[in-house]
């Protein structure tokens, strides 16, 4: 994607409390994009998505309508599509810019969870940063709890709300505000033992140990597999720069596989958001956070002065056995 494109991201949130202020906002929204000839994107509730088409008319034929639900699966996998969305719609001129509405889906989501597309929707500041598009987030205040609405005003620069666009004094940029969006890895019990391997450069023994490991817990083959590579790249990376050594806790925490994959060496400056920023193609290194987080369901990444740790969670099958 050009990033020499003019306009750059606008991320928005759109603070509502009815149906009439949610439509006023985003069908205005959609009807302008498409008169400058914008790609127009809506991802957002069933009886929004409803509710937008018959208000649209006619027109509602020009815009891509997918359900949240389905979409908001994993936030590494969601920023990825995103990106690709954008990307294919304004490479080479074919649009101006891409127009989002994407509201999160927030119901059903753990502490963990949503703490972590929080951060997802904090690092959409810098992933999108010299893309052109235009991302509108609603916020529905008639159901979501206060404290997801408070986080919205810290995750997005300009907040609607009825006929006003205004910035966000509680905005926190996430490459300048590190101290509130790194945190500590969340504490997450375990369900019977952990086991334990500590590596060096023979990553066929960390291969292994993880297939055995998640597949022993519960997990399927094909996520057993998705969770070896995403171990084996964040296990390469530690090799190949860090001090050749490393340790691997695995463990399974109610519903998920949980692993560790910690580094002992010094990254207090490492960036809380990396693999959330697409790499560039061109590059021959600089992918594996990246493929990691579209691999794993939650990323967590915590360093300091001593240790780096990436937390993988893969979720287990509903009828999985403990």
């Amino acid at each position: 994607m050009s990033t020499s494109t003019t306009p750059r991201l606008t991320h928005q949130a759109l603070i509502y409390g009815s149906d009439e202020a949610f439509l006023t906002a985003m069908a205005a929204f959609c009807v302008n994009g498409l008169e400058a000839e914008d790609a127009v994107l809506a991802v957002t509730t069933r009886s929004n998505i409803s509710m937008l088409r018959q208000t649209l008319g006619d027109v509602a034929r020009h815009v891509e309508f997918i359900d949240a639900h389905a979409f908001y699966e994993a936030p590494g996998r969601t920023m990825g599509a995103y990106y690709r969305y954008v990307d294919q719609h304004t490479t080479g001129g074919r649009h101006r810019q891409a127009r989002v509405i994407g509201e999160p889906v927030w119901h059903g989501r753990d502490p963990l969870e949503t703490a972590e597309w929080t951060r997802y929707e904090a690092a959409i500041n810098v992933a999108f940063a010299n893309c052109p598009a235009w991302i509108v987030c609603p916020y529905d205040t008639r159901t979501l709890p206060e404290a997801i609405v408070t986080g919205a005003r810290r995750t997005h620069p300009e907040v609607i709300t009825g006929p006003s666009t205004t910035t966000s004094h509680h905005y926190v940029a996430p490459d300048t505000g590190h101290d509130v969006w790194r945190s500590p890895l969340t504490p997450v019990p375990c369900d019977g033992e952990e086991t334990v391997l500590h590596f060096g450069a023979d990553l066929s023994a960390v291969r292994d140990f993880v297939t055995r490991a998640a597949t022993t817990r519960g997990l399927p083959g094909d996520k057993a597999q998705r969770l070896v590579f995403a171990v084996n790249e964040v296990a390469t990376n530690a090799i190949q720069h860090g001090p050749g050594e490393g340790r691997i806790t695995l463990w399974r925490a109610g519903h998920r596989i949980v692993c560790d994959v910690t580094n002992p060496g010094a990254a207090d400056g490492l960036d809380w958001y990396l693999g959330y920023l697409p790499p560039d193609p061109a590059q021959p290194t600089g992918h594996g956070l990246w493929t990691v987080r579209q691999l794993c369901d939650l990323t967590e990444i915590a360093t300091g002065p001593h240790e780096t740790t990436v937390r993988l969670h893969l979720a287990l099958p509903p009828t999985s056995p403990r």
